[in-house]
């Protein structure tokens, strides 16, 4: 089957599922807001199958995510604001206009291709920004994980020399986070503090993890997927440990902390 033809079937499948009288009743209730949590969840277990080196998967989630796109579409369509058609054409000159090397015979050496494409993207920032003064920090997604929206935050302040000069003075900037959470806790049970007390050591914790977020930019590392990476190391070796103590009858909620160490250290050795 012919790409045209797969992505007609697929266009003609989204308005029958929405067709006011013969459609699906879950579909027709949807809007943009009800239908976005799914899209950036379909998003990200596209980036699963990715993980996993699955093709299969990685086909099967490329479909579901393409369907989120048709249904947006759809709904936008049917208030007569664009179509699918309007989305796909939006995409591909944006995408001609950030290749001017490749469709206009543009000459740019190498280390010059990532310039011309945040130059661009910033032109078409400004092109499309809401009359009034902008911010240097319009166009961030507020729906994007918040670590990861963090760094974001962090690279659009440093284009205009908000920043630290070194990876170093973030570190330091690091520490000093971790010293207010110390004193935002203080000498009592964090679990029996009051209502205030438990409002500053979540805002410290934030500016700590926001810190931390800056600093990964500063040494090249993306802080959502080093996070997300650490997410699995750590599932991993915890599934290692789970079946280390069925294989010695050691009942988890029984366990000690030495125990706990013991078989963490043993799941790390496994490779796990």
């Amino acid at each position: 089957m012919k790409n045209g033809e797969a992505m007609a079937r697929l266009l003609e499948l989204m308005a029958r599922l929405r067709d006011p009288a013969h459609g699906c009743p879950w579909d027709l209730k949807q809007t943009f807001a009800s239908i976005a949590p799914y899209t950036i969840e379909e998003a990200y277990e596209v980036a699963d199958a990715i993980d996993h080196g699955d093709a299969a998967h990685l086909r099967d989630e490329l479909g579901d995510l393409l369907f989120q796109v048709v249904f947006h579409a759809r709904m936008a369509e049917e208030r007569g604001w664009f179509d699918f058609a309007d989305v796909a054409e939006a995409i591909r000159d944006k995408l001609t206009r950030r290749h001017p090397h490749i469709f206009a015979g543009a000459q740019l050496a190498a280390e010059d291709l990532v310039r011309v494409w945040e130059e661009q993207k910033a032109q078409e920032r400004a092109a499309s920004a809401p009359p009034g003064p902008g911010t240097v920090l319009s166009g961030v997604p507020r729906a994007l994980p918040a670590l990861g929206r963090a760094a974001k935050l962090g690279k659009r302040a440093a284009r205009v020399g908000f920043d630290w000069p070194q990876a170093r003075e973030v570190r330091a900037k690091v520490i000093e986070e971790l010293h207010e959470v110390d004193e935002a806790v203080g000498p009592a049970d964090a679990e029996a503090a009051d209502e205030q007390t438990h409002a500053r050591v979540a805002e410290e914790i934030g500016d700590l993890l926001f810190s931390v977020a800056n600093w990964s930019r500063h040494l090249g590392v993306d802080p959502e997927e080093a996070l997300r990476r650490a997410n699995a190391k750590f599932e991993r070796r915890f599934v290692r440990m789970e079946g280390l103590a069925q294989q010695q009858r050691l009942e988890l909620k029984e366990l000690s902390a030495a125990q706990w160490d013991a078989l963490w250290r043993a799941a790390k050795l496994n490779g796990s």
